[in-house]
């Protein structure tokens, strides 16, 4: 492992009961964060590629070997999702750069057997700092049941000359999601598209045009 990686954080949680209900099916979701040093700190580097090359892979598949671990195995991961906050001396886009290629996007789509995009957040932020990843569908993005966060904290890191790298997965969908399918969603209505002409939705079987 390479010596830019001081501390790897995993965190599981597990819904079981809403509102005081048990849950239809619970729900594991894990995230994994890498702590690293920014390699780009303190100067500015028009072409990132050679240390996202050579660091981004490494993050990838030391953060999906903790979370196939923390869920069962890639046939476990229904969701996923990627995140990086970069320390108070770094730019934005050196958050990105660790996680917006292929060098760790593609390693952390086939480690877990997915085919989908992989949602995403990002911030600057000072070291403790939460910040909510975003997960979807591993293969299919539009499938609405899968929309869910988790949202990870490293007490110390980022550092302001350190990157923290989060992946997370889920073996499930939201606890007791019922919301429909954006593929199986009806076409809208043109007055509900049009607001110039305004609309009404006090009837829950109905949206009326008013006029």
């Amino acid at each position: 492992m390479t010596s830019a990686i001081r501390r790897i954080v995993t965190v599981v949680e597990e819904s079981v009961r809403e509102l005081g209900e048990p849950v239809r099916s619970p729900v594991r979701r894990a995230a994994a964060v890498a702590v690293v040093a920014n390699p780009w700190l303190g100067r500015i580097q028009e072409d990132l590629s050679p240390q996202v090359a050579e660091l981004a892979p490494e993050i990838a598949h030391a953060l999906s070997d903790r979370l196939l671990a923390a869920l069962g195995g890639a046939t476990a991961v229904e969701a996923f999702g990627k995140a990086a906050i970069v320390g108070l001396d770094g730019e934005i886009e050196h958050a990105g750069a660790l996680i917006h290629t292929p060098f760790f996007g593609d390693v952390l789509r086939y480690r877990t057997g997915g085919e989908s995009i992989i949602v995403f957040s990002d911030q600057r932020a000072a070291a403790g700092t939460a910040l909510t990843v975003p997960l979807w569908h591993k293969d299919h993005a539009s499938t609405r049941s899968h929309y869910q966060t988790v949202t990870v904290r490293v007490p110390d890191g980022p550092r302001p000359g350190e990157i923290a790298v989060i992946a997370a997965v889920s073996d499930g969908p939201r606890p007791n999601a019922r919301i429909g399918d954006r593929r199986t969603d009806t076409a809208l209505a043109d007055h509900v598209l049009d607001h110039r002409n305004g609309w009404s939705a006090t009837n829950p079987d109905q949206m009326e045009r008013v006029l």
